[in-house]
């Protein structure tokens, strides 16, 4: 057994001590009043053994608390609120910069400054609450240097329905600090334990609502309800009269008196969280494949497809066009070989499958399928392969600046028995199988294996793949891995069935067991594969890749499920390395770049609360900033600028720019100072929002003189007649020009090329691997830069077509216009015939002569003549080609009509 690290906590991070700082200050000068055990309910009957409730201190004249509020949020650049909302505070912290250390010293810190005793933490999950348990125990040694040997376990527990009188004596009755960890789920239902009463007709639930606890929130946003209607959790907190509710989260819903922020801005760009780079792997289709997509069901009731496509002298291209009921694949694809007799054979309708017919098969579609289902494993290879490379890679470069971090990687799987199989002969799931074998070839591989050659006192057993990796899922009583029940359809843990939860803790116990002892080279499991139903439940901070193996989607993009590894790494002896060229979070994903890109940003700027119409303490900041205001004035004009622009209605009482937000350039400022800026503010902000991506805002550019559409006398009319028809005249003519080729020098150039071209071309599968960073804009937006591409081949097997010789040189001739017999001529000594039966090397052997022809031509030419008495229409010289884009996406009005009269539809 591997050796438990000690983590090393620091005291000072500033931006931790701010937080802390933030609700201390809440309180400062509030008076408050000791009830001690004045009771409520003389009548109630007590047990031998039993004490009275020991209230929190009240809150006297908290008026004050509004005063408190606002210099507070003054000091952290927040807007000030005008009234309290409530007794709720929010805490914004971004995933990974220590959520649970802050909130759990707040408490501390609230019972030593101002005597406070009684603290519920409330959890939305049982994975969020071993999480809390664990934090607990990982700091107790701290916490006890820092407040006089405190000792922080002692006074925490864990509720149990089972055990009431833990809660009544430790929590409810005690005069000393007593911190109870919660599940929503023990006390929102009128059923709950808490709630009935016991034998002496004692009902615990109104105890706790006499004692006035102090409640903290992990993930409010988890039990927030809807706009309309709280959720019965919220309720429930509501219920118990807490003296005050502290809310902590990265990605809250709500914002209610809103005290500190570190939103993932902040955090990435001070280097508190690793940074992100993304890879995403994706097969290309081979252009011999009968490919089709279906795209939707259109208003106009067709199905819009995709498949491939060719027009003459052209390439083979994937294109979308409409098809209905009849429609020939083969005629919408230009004629290509493979889709030849392939028929739609009905008309789409929105609630079925799209049927396209091919002799006696069918193939049913759904919206969003497609019938290219090769290569899979293929793609799961290579992400696996990149994994261990990106692993191997990082551990190595850790080592050679010196730093003694043990790298770790987190496998998120869509099933169990991709991992255990009860089914196969070993055991082993398709992804473990995968695994085993790609591991195994790469420690041997002398580009990869000098890690373990330089530094085998780390890696004693790196040989053994038994030891190096391990799955962790939700568990039975007999320590067997299951499958979740429902875990697709359920992405809410509170209505997963009892059964299921106690098998999701026991997987999460495991997982959490062996925490401290996985950032130890003592202990070889370095690769860890996850069902996603525990995927909140687990964090390392020295897992550097995270690779997602679900086939065909892309669930890793959501910023939860990245946070597991976004904490800064530590090392050997617990110490948190702050080098920003070790900490990078590497995420590989089957998908294609721009749909995870776009799924990613979507989910990291929602959960983050940016609305580009939202017009925030940063916007404000930044247009004064850059209007030039002195920082010490931007403080407290930020506050008039913002009423003034509500008073205007630019914005709303939200904050949002209203309809009437194009008219900020009409508006007078009252404010004196603001009126004296008034032109560069205004121009600024609009800047600003506009660079947010807001369209409430129409920008003239000012650089740009706008076109004046009168009319011009720079010449006279007649003159300019005369210039016309003189130009018509000159251009009406068609022209002739011949052009000699030397045959034999073209066909020996375009043989020399092509063979030198195709002596590495193998018929192969092709993989794009594309690689972003992230990254924010000035307006606080995340984003992925555009990827770099690069190409991973693999030779591809039940591809083998069957086009013969004539119907290659048919295609060539087609495409280039060339006689049958100088393409004979060139095939026929290239050094690989064969290979021309795959579609995309055959493409691109035709484009080459394409463009070889194009060469010899234009060296070529001898003569111009221009062809007496064949003349354009003068009148059509000058028109404009009419694009409709309609036009170009609805490929059925430039392939092909079907006959109106056999139609089914009406």
């Amino acid at each position: 057994m591997a050796n438990r690290i000690s983590f090393q906590f620091e005291d000072g991070l500033k931006f931790q001590q701010d937080a802390i700082k933030s609700v201390i200050n809440l309180f400062k000068g509030v008076s408050r009043q000791d009830e001690g055990t004045i009771y409520y309910n003389l009548n109630r009957i007590k047990k031998i053994t039993e004490g009275d409730p020991v209230r929190n201190p009240q809150l006297v004249k908290p008026t004050r608390l509004l005063h408190n509020l606002r210099e507070v949020q003054l000091n952290n650049r927040l807007f000030m609120a005008q009234e309290l909302q409530g007794n709720n505070f929010t805490i914004e912290m971004e995933t990974g910069t220590g959520k649970t250390y802050v909130y759990l010293r707040t408490i501390l810190e609230l019972y030593r400054t101002y005597g406070f005793t009684k603290f519920m933490i409330v959890v939305p999950t049982i994975a969020i609450r071993k999480g809390v348990e664990k934090s607990i125990d990982m700091l107790r040694d701290h916490f006890k240097s820092l407040y006089h040997g405190l000792d922080i376990k002692n006074h925490a527990f864990v509720y149990d329905s089972k055990s009431l009188n833990k809660i009544s004596s430790s929590f409810v009755e005690t005069r000393d600090l007593s911190i109870v960890i919660m599940n929503i789920q023990a006390f929102n239902k009128d059923s709950n334990k808490i709630r009935q009463s016991d034998e002496g007709g004692q009902i615990l639930w109104e105890d706790i609502k006499y004692i006035n606890p102090i409640v903290i929130i992990d993930e409010p946003q988890k039990i927030e309800g809807t706009t309309k209607k709280k959720s019965a959790s919220l309720e429930a907190i509501e219920m118990i009269n807490p003296l005050f509710i502290l809310r902590y989260s990265a990605t809250h819903k709500k914002l209610f008196n809103q005290i500190y922020k570190l939103d993932s801005y902040d955090a990435y760009q001070h280097n508190l969280v690793k940074k992100i780079e993304v890879k995403t792997i994706h097969g290309t289709i081979p252009k011999d494949y009968p490919y089709v997509r279906y795209v939707e069901f259109t208003k106009d009731l067709y199905a819009k497809i995709e498949l491939f496509c060719v027009e003459q002298g052209g390439m083979i291209r994937k294109k979308q066009l409409k098809v209905r009921g009849g429609d020939s694949l083969y005629e919408c694809s230009g004629n290509l070989e493979q889709y030849r007799n392939m028929i739609v054979m009905e008309d789409p309708h929105k609630l079925k499958k799209l049927i396209i017919g091919k002799w006696d098969d069918r193939l049913e579609l759904a919206v969003g399928e497609s019938n290219f289902n090769i290569g899979d494993e293929e793609a799961v290879r290579i992400q696996i392969r990149l994994a261990l490379k990106s692993h191997l890679e990082k551990q190595y470069r850790n080592l050679r600046a010196g730093k003694k971090i043990k790298v770790l990687t987190l496998f998120f799987i869509d099933a169990v028995n991709k991992f255990r199989d009860n089914q196969s002969a070993d055991g082993r799931g398709e992804y473990l199988r995968i695994f085993d074998e790609e591991y195994n070839k790469m420690i041997v591989d002398t580009q990869w294996n000098k890690i373990f050659k330089e530094y085998p006192e780390l890696f004693k057993e790196y040989k053994n793949v038994h030891k190096v990796r391990e799955g962790y899922f939700a568990v039975d009583k007999n320590k067997k891995a299951v499958e979740v029940e429902n875990w697709e359809n359920t992405m809410d843990e509170g209505k997963l069935k009892a059964k299921s939860q106690e098998d999701v803790d026991r997987g999460i116990e495991l997982i959490l067991e062996k925490k401290d002892e996985l950032i130890s080279f003592e202990e070889p499991l370095a690769f860890i594969f996850s069902h996603s139903a525990l995927r909140e439940g687990w964090d390392n901070p020295n897992v550097f890749t995270l690779c997602t193996l679900k086939k065909g989607g892309s669930d890793i993009a959501k910023k939860q499920e990245i946070g597991r590894g976004l904490r800064l790494s530590v090392d050997i002896d617990g110490n948190r390395c702050t080098d920003e060229k070790i900490n990078e979070l590497t995420v590989i994903a089957n998908d294609h770049y721009d749909h995870f890109a776009e799924a990613l940003q979507q989910d990291f700027n929602e959960s983050s609360g940016f609305n580009k119409d939202e017009v925030t303490y940063d916007v404000i900041y930044k247009t004064l900033q850059d209007a030039g205001i002195p920082e010490d004035k931007i403080m407290e004009l930020a506050e008039p600028f913002k009423s003034e622009l509500k008073q205007q209605n630019i914005i709303n009482k939200d904050g949002v720019l209203t309809r009437d937000a194009k008219k900020i350039e009409n508006i007078t400022f009252i404010h004196k100072t603001l009126k004296e800026h008034s032109i560069l503010i205004k121009k600024k902000f609009i800047e600003t929002m506009q660079a947010k991506g807001t369209k409430k805002i129409v920008i003239i550019n000012g650089d740009e003189v706008p076109v004046d559409n009168g009319k011009h006398s720079f010449i006279s009319e007649d003159f300019f007649e005369h210039l016309l028809k003189e130009l018509g005249k000159r251009m009406s003519q068609r022209t002739m020009y011949q052009v000699q080729i030397d045959s034999d020098a073209f066909i020996e150039e375009s043989v020399t090329e092509l063979n030198d071209l195709l002596r590495y071309k193998r018929v192969k599968y092709e993989y794009n691997i594309e690689t972003g960073k992230v990254e924010y804009d000035e307006q606080k937006k995340f984003r992925l830069s555009d990827p770099s591409v690069q190409n991973v081949f693999y030779e591809l097997e039940g591809m083998d077509t069957q086009k013969s010789q004539f119907e290659i040189i048919n295609y060539i001739m087609y495409h280039t216009m060339l006689p049958r017999l100088a393409i004979y001529r060139i095939i026929s000594k290239f050094e690989k015939t064969e290979i021309l039966k795959n579609q995309d090397i055959l493409d691109f052997v035709t484009q080459k002569i394409k463009e070889k022809l194009t060469d010899f031509m234009a060296k070529g030419v001898v003569t111009y003549e221009a062809i007496d008495g064949y003349v354009f229409d003068e009148s059509t010289i000058f028109e404009t080609d009419q694009i409709d884009l309609s036009m170009l996406n609805d490929a059925t009005s430039l392939v092909f009509k079907t006959n109106a009269d056999s139609r089914r539809a009406v």
